[in-house]
């Protein structure tokens, strides 16, 4: 960044927040503090009417806006893209804003960035899903999701787990107060706290029907913040799994989450895996077919020889 840009910028993110110290300005922009004393130097010689405050930082003045500033071709893509991933994947209501903002981006852009832009577009590409993976119904739950969640409304739905329960029922009803969303592993996921089991809990949203707002507002639990929050580690259970080592990038491309390690053992690979449950990874074991085999657990061990004599029997 030179110097005119790293100006802008300054100005820019003075326009932004009421006042910042020259401290965070060169931490932001990687440079030294005596620097950022001669760009406010210089911005407030050009005309910027920039106030100091004695250990307090910088501001601008009260009324004093930026024209507009244009777009180098990797912002305008950056933006561009940006407005493809909200079309695709958010609701409705943001499918519209995000084309009419990608109207007025391209309306703004110089000739020569529109095009440079329009290239670089066509090299990357946010490939479109169909509606099977993610379908109406669901687009119009996020809808219902988010104006809850902005709203501090209580959700109930009823929700398909991925795991039967002990009765060998799948299906729960729920009542939670929805804290949040995540676009995580190519879905959307609710962040909630679950007044059946009193605690946090994430739900898929494909997985959920009969969705319903409440009028009932809710508070959130003390301290909880969305950007800091990890979901806990629950994963104890070990998985031992004898690998052909030609399947090495399938083990890779569709285990990846569950695996701890891979250890090369003469033509074979030894991978762990580390699950929550056993049926989390037996999807993926059936489908590697005859090219792995489970050392461990022996419960995993004689389960999937208990699907292979059922897949044998139809066959």
């Amino acid at each position: 960044m030179n110097k005119t840009e790293r100006q802008l910028a300054i100005t820019l993110e003075l326009q932004r927040s009421n006042v910042v110290r020259a401290e965070d300005l060169a931490a932001q922009f990687e440079t030294s503090v005596r620097t950022i004393y001669r760009d406010i130097q210089a911005l407030s010689e050009a005309g910027v009417p920039i106030i100091g405050a004695p250990g307090q930082g910088y501001s601008l003045m009260e009324g004093y806006f930026l024209p507009p500033v244009g777009f180098t071709a990797q912002e305008s893509v950056a933006l561009l893209m940006g407005a493809d991933f909200v079309e695709q994947k958010l609701d409705g209501e943001y499918v519209s804003a995000a084309k009419a903002a990608r109207r007025k981006i391209e309306a703004v852009l110089p000739e020569q960035v529109r095009g440079e832009s329009e290239r670089v577009r066509e090299a990357m590409r946010l490939l479109r899903v169909g509606e099977s993976v993610m379908g109406r119904k669901e687009k119009n739950y996020l809808g219902q999701v988010r104006r809850a969640i902005l709203e501090h409304r209580k959700l109930s739905f009823t929700y398909l787990k991925k795991i039967s329960a002990s009765d060998g029922k799948r299906e729960s009803r729920r009542e939670v107060d929805p804290y949040g969303l995540v676009f995580v592993q190519g879905n959307w996921m609710l962040i909630a706290y679950c007044d059946l089991r009193q605690d946090i809990r994430h739900f898929r949203l494909s997985r959920m029907t009969e969705l319903t707002v409440s009028d009932e507002r809710f508070s959130m639990l003390p301290g909880f913040d969305l950007s800091r929050y990890r979901q806990p580690d629950d994963r104890n259970l070990w998985i031992l799994v004898r690998v052909n080592s030609d399947i090495a990038d399938k083990i890779v491309e569709t285990g990846n989450y569950y695996m701890e390690a891979m250890e090369t053992e003469q033509d074979y690979l030894l991978v762990t895996f580390r699950v929550r449950h056993p049926e989390e990874l037996l999807p993926y074991i059936l489908g590697w077919g005859g090219d792995v085999e489970v050392l461990e657990p022996a419960t995993l061990r004689n389960r999937i020889r208990k699907e292979a004599e059922k897949i044998l029997k139809r066959y």
